[in-house]
């Protein structure tokens, strides 16, 4: 039906019908990275939320904002009415104003923040890398405090969610990157942690303020920090950040994901690898694609109010890695970009990854978009009433006063293909009827005032008195298709969002505090055959005390639900490739490789003491020309690494090598306890010399390594990694560059042995090198 929806609780009475401001058609402002522009030259860890107020909020760690300032922000704070233009607000904390237990006498500082609304009240989650809670060195811990508005004033909680976590005396494990979730029945937890000590998820206590129970361990250490996690489709996603966030010209900082259909685990990749296994899992999702951007990383996740999702970051200009000097800050400007899902994995831009020059930016307004700052968009009946009241959190809100049904929707008709949101909230949770949203909605006039009850709609709405989210479609008033789930109690006397989707014959509803993808209840619907699409979108309030605000209908977004085209070898050449199926090494030139030997149709070489790192090569390289023009060069490669015991740094792999001191190299390598495909960069910088990794696939017993290059219109080489555990399904990564121009040879390595702390070396055992002209 159009203008009511009779539920447990639900009034009876006449609906009053009015429209919602209208401000032409619904926009997506362009944008361009890096999206802090305006206000801040770096703006690293960004967290985002939408305030009940209407405008978006983003928190950054702690730094200068610009070069030259000089003087460090406590989290400081920025505000944007688009997602795209944002302006700076002020920090969370002062140096006067810091929170008591962090060791000033250090320097301590504040990282990290995860903003979030929770029982009315916003929380801001932080890391203090220093506390005064012990008399040792780098005992840092997870903190929160409150505000009763997104730019506070906040107010630390007095001491530690998470305390400071020894690994042994005077040595601490990092009680990093906080980031809060609450499950569909209400309890809250805690993701944490970073590469030395892993990532761990526990439980809150009803404050949110005190770690509760055991903890339990999600990611492997020496891989991953900056836990986000997002719930779509019956599976928690977790993204986490990898490799190093800050080395410069050569940052490789990427994403990857993996996911679990249980908050805490185990969480696993595309190719079903586990993020605890030695051989790490993960899949790359946010990685450098040779534009502008290196060390794309620690990424929050929004919607707009479209239903498309974007992902926020920070990033580093290569141009201009640092903030002053080199050396010193990494310049870690804020950056968003269009999040996808394809075949139920998260993809940046569809696979291209992260954008320069302008892009479409996200959907925050249109005609049907309204915070009510200007008031109601019409009078209204005098039965069943509306009116506008003022909120300290939210500002201007609409409110349904008097007895009896409340509808605010479109006028005319919304999108057929639509997304309806509002916040809303009961002035009294013990006494209220059902209230929520209402898609292809048409009410029958029965005079100059009156409506009648019958009619045709999509609702979703939640009804207290049986603490339930419904939706159902609703045809000449009898409910012809309907789902309901049970609620956690509470979270209804203060604000909290609902959204309504409709799209190619599915309605979905999903009820959060805060948008922020950890929905209290979500459901879906497939509409019933006949189901009128065509009428008008809102809100609806069964009686009156119900509170509105922040209601938007706007035409839903198109998912994408293709990736772009993976680059795939093209034809052999021969004359560049090798078999190993003659006993020697004709055609490649041997850099000390003495002991690389070809035996029963594989290269064969124990990893060599020594490594290419450094100011002067120490280890050796099988190496041979490219041809001209894009290329792929690809190898199979087993090497006896074993798992979880330290075997620093051993490794075999490819190499695009132009001297000593300027190369790239793709290997499985070990890391501390982890084995990982590593694609590093080498390069003089500053009159020293610079390296940084990305990580790309889980390697296997046997790995397969590819290297793609290609060479963009201004003559630069671009070079791509992808590796593989059966050679027929490729983890694409990251792209690194070497200038126009430059001379450089492909080929082979084998080394990172350590005597002194591992000397049995591990083998490595190529079956081929081949290369394909593309």
């Amino acid at each position: 039906m159009v203008g009511a929806i009779p539920a447990s609780g639900a009034g009876t009475g006449v609906a009053a019908v009015t429209a919602v401001t209208a401000r032409g058609p619904d926009r997506a402002p362009s944008s361009t990275n890096p999206i802090s522009a305006e206000f801040a030259d770096t703006y690293a860890d960004p967290a985002v939320i939408r305030g009940k107020d209407g405008w978006w909020y983003a928190y950054g760690t702690t730094d200068p904002l610009l070069e030259g300032e000089g003087t460090r922000h406590l989290l400081p704070i920025s505000r944007s009415a688009d997602l795209v233009e944002w302006e700076y607000v002020g920090d969370a904390f002062t140096e006067a104003t810091i929170p008591s237990w962090a060791d000033t006498a250090v320097n301590a500082a504040l990282w990290a923040p995860d903003i979030r609304y929770v029982d009315g009240e916003y929380r801001l989650y932080y890391v203090v890398t220093e506390s005064n809670l012990s008399p040792e060195r780098n005992d840092n811990a997870v903190g929160v405090a409150t505000a009763p508005t997104p730019t506070g004033p906040w107010t630390d909680s007095g001491d530690p969610v998470v305390d400071p976590w020894r690994a042994g005396p005077d040595n601490y494990l990092w009680t990093f990157d906080p980031n809060h979730v609450m499950a569909e029945d209400g309890t809250e937890y805690l993701f944490y942690g970073s590469y030395y000590g892993g990532i761990w998820v526990t439980e809150l206590d009803e404050t949110g303020t005190e770690a509760v129970g055991e903890p339990t361990q999600v990611a492997i250490d020496n891989k991953f920090e900056g836990a986000y996690v997002v719930q779509r489709d019956d599976w928690w996603y977790l993204f986490a950040s990898t490799a190093n966030c800050c080395a410069g010209p050569t940052t490789g900082y990427s994403v990857q994901v993996g996911r679990s259909q249980d908050l805490t685990g185990p969480y696993v990749d595309r190719q079903g690898v586990p993020l605890l296994d030695s051989r790490a899992g993960g899949t790359p999702t946010l990685y450098q694609n040779g534009n502008t951007w290196i060390g794309t990383g620690h990424n929050a996740v929004v919607r707009d109010l479209a239903g498309q999702d974007w992902i926020v970051y920070h990033a580093l200009d290569r141009e201009d890695p640092f903030l002053d000097e080199p050396f010193g800050i990494n310049e870690r400007p804020m950056l968003m970009d269009r999040l996808d899902w394809i075949d139920g994995w998260p993809e940046v831009n569809a696979g291209a990854g992260p954008s320069e020059g302008p892009m479409p930016g996200p959907v925050t307004d249109g005609r049907f978009v309204t915070t009510f700052d200007d008031g109601l968009p019409h009078r209204f009946d005098d039965q069943g009433a509306w009116t506008t009241a003022e909120d300290p959190q939210s500002g201007t809100y609409a409110a349904a006063s008097g007895d009896g049904e409340h509808l605010l929707v479109t006028q005319p008709s919304a999108p057929r293909d639509v997304r309806v949101e509002a916040d809303f909230r009961l002035a009294d949770a013990a006494d209220a009827a059902a209230y929520g949203l209402v898609a292809a909605s048409r009410w029958q006039a029965e005079g100059p005032k009156q409506r009648n009850s019958t009619g045709t709609a999509i609702q979703a709405f939640v009804d207290p008195a049986a603490g339930e989210l419904v939706l159902r479609t609703v045809r000449r008033g009898e409910t012809t298709a309907e789902v309901r789930q049970a609620l956690p109690e509470g979270h209804t006397a203060t604000w909290h969002s609902l959204a309504l989707e409709v799209r190619d014959g599915v309605a979905t509803a999903e009820l959060t505090e805060a948008r922020l993808f950890d929905p209290l209840a979500d459901v879906e619907l497939t509409l019933p055959a006949g189901t009128r699409l065509n009428g008008q979108a809102g809100a609806y309030a069964g009686d009156g005390g119900v509170h509105v605000d922040n209601l938007s209908v706007v035409e839903a977004a198109e998912p994408v639900t293709e990736a772009v085209p993976r680059p795939t070898p093209g034809t052999l050449l021969p004359e560049y490739s090798d078999e190993f199926a003659g006993p020697d090494l004709e055609g490649w030139t041997v850099l000390d490789a003495e002991e690389a030997t070809v035996v029963d149709g594989e290269l064969t070489w124990d990893v060599e003491a020594g490594d290419l790192g450094g100011p002067g090569r120490t280890a050796g390289l099988l190496l041979r020309d490219p041809p001209e023009g894009d290329w792929t060069v690809e190898t199979q490669l087993q090497i006896d690494l074993g798992t979880d015991d330290i075997r620093n740094f051993q490794q075999g792999g490819l190499v695009v090598y132009a001297n000593d001191d300027l190369w790239l190299r793709l290997s499985h390598v070990a890391i501390w306890n982890t084995r990982q495909t590593e694609f590093g960069k080498e390069m003089p910088f500053a009159d020293g010399l610079s390296y940084g990794g990305t990580i790309i696939g889980p390697p296997g017993d046997t790995t397969w390594l590819r290297i793609v290059h290609r060479t963009d219109a201004a003559g630069e080489n671009e070079f791509q990694a992808f590796t593989s555990n059966d050679g027929s399904t490729w983890v694409a990564g990251g792209t690194w560059t070497l200038p126009a121009g430059t001379d450089f040879r492909i080929g082979l390595i084998s080394h990172g042995l350590r005597p002194d702390a591992n000397p049995e070396p591990a083998t490595s055992e190529f079956d081929y090198f081949r290369v394909y002209a593309d």
